[in-house]
C-alpha cells in the first residue's frame, strides 16, 4: 500500500512539474514563422542589459541547453544570432521566425557573479503552413509557394511546434487551444463539405490539414489556418490562391499579441 501511495505521489510531483508553465510561472507565446516575436524577461534588474544571459532549449533538435545571448553579448556561433537582439528591459526579439526557433527559452540576471532570482522561462510555439499539390512538376523549396491549377487537388499542413511535453488532446481539453481553417469571413472550413480537414499529432506537433480540389473560381480565395485559446485568435496564417502565368500559394501571417 505504502509503495502505490509513492508512486501515486511521484505522478503527481511529475504532472506537477509538467503543468508549472501554463499555471502562470512560465509564459507561453505563440507566433506564426516569418513573424518577429518579443519574448519578455520577467526576472529582469534594472539597468540590466549587460546582467542578462539567454538560453534556448529543445528536447528534439538539442541534447543541451544553448546560449544565445551571455551578459549581453551574443554568441555568433549560434546559427540565427543574426535574427537575435537583445532590448534595454532584457526581452529577446527573434526576426523572421521559423518553425525551427520553438522551445523554451530562459532568462537569467547575474550582478557580481552570482545570480540573482530565478529563471524567467518563455515557451515559443510556432505556428506554421506547408503547402503540397498534385500538380507540381517539382518540389518547392519555399514552404510559401507551390504549383497549383484548377482542377488539381491541394493540400495545406497546418503546423503547431511545441516543447513543453504536453500532448495536443491535453491543450485542447485542459487549456482551450484549438486549429481551425476557415475562410475569409472566418467559418470553419469543417461546415463545408468541399474540404477534407484532418486532426493528427506527433511528439512535438499539433497537425490539422486541409484537402481540396481548386475551381476556377478558387482564384484570389483566402483559406487561413487560425490558433485560437478559449475562442480567442493568438495567431494565424494566410493563404491566398493566385492563378496566373507563374500559379503560386500565398502565405502571411498574422498574430494578436496579448
Amino acid at each position: 500500500m505504502s509503495d502505490k501511495c509513492d508512486l501515486c505521489l511521484l505522478g503527481l510531483i511529475i504532472l506537477s512539474s509538467l503543468l508549472t508553465g501554463i499555471s502562470g510561472v512560465d509564459d507561453h507565446v505563440f507566433i506564426s514563422s516569418g513573424e518577429n516575436v518579443r519574448l519578455s524577461c520577467n526576472n529582469a534588474l534594472s539597468d540590466c542589459k549587460s546582467k542578462t544571459t539567454w538560453t534556448y532549449y529543445n528536447r528534439f533538435r538539442h541534447s543541451a541547453a544553448v546560449e544565445l545571448i551571455t551578459l549581453g553579448i551574443k554568441n555568433k556561433d549560434t546559427e540565427r544570432h543574426e535574427r537575435l537582439s537583445l532590448e534595454s528591459d532584457c526581452s529577446l526579439n527573434i526576426k523572421n521566425v521559423t518553425e525551427e526557433d520553438y522551445g523554451s527559452y530562459s532568462c537569467r540576471q547575474w550582478t557580481e557573479h552570482q545570480q540573482q532570482g530565478t529563471d524567467a522561462r518563455v515557451y515559443l510555439h510556432v505556428l506554421h503552413v506547408s503547402p503540397s499539390s498534385s500538380s507540381s512538376s517539382s518540389s518547392s523549396s519555399s514552404s510559401s509557394q507551390t504549383e497549383i491549377s484548377p482542377g488539381r487537388s491541394v493540400t495545406l499542413s497546418c503546423q503547431l511546434y511545441s516543447d513543453t511535453g504536453l500532448s495536443c488532446d491535453y491543450w485542447v481539453s485542459s487549456e482551450g487551444v484549438e486549429l481551425l481553417w476557415v475562410n475569409q469571413a472566418g467559418v470553419d472550413l469543417k461546415t463545408d463539405s468541399r474540404y477534407q480537414i484532418l486532426s493528427s499529432s506527433d511528439q512535438y506537433r499539433c497537425i490539422i490539414t486541409l484537402t481540396t480540389t481548386l475551381l476556377d473560381e478558387d482564384n484570389n480565395r483566402e483559406w487561413r489556418c487560425q490558433l485560437t485559446q478559449r475562442n480567442q485568435v493568438k495567431t494565424s496564417v494566410r493563404y491566398t490562391v493566385k492563378y496566373s502565368d507563374v500559379i503560386f500559394v500565398r502565405n502571411s501571417s498574422r498574430t494578436d499579441h496579448m
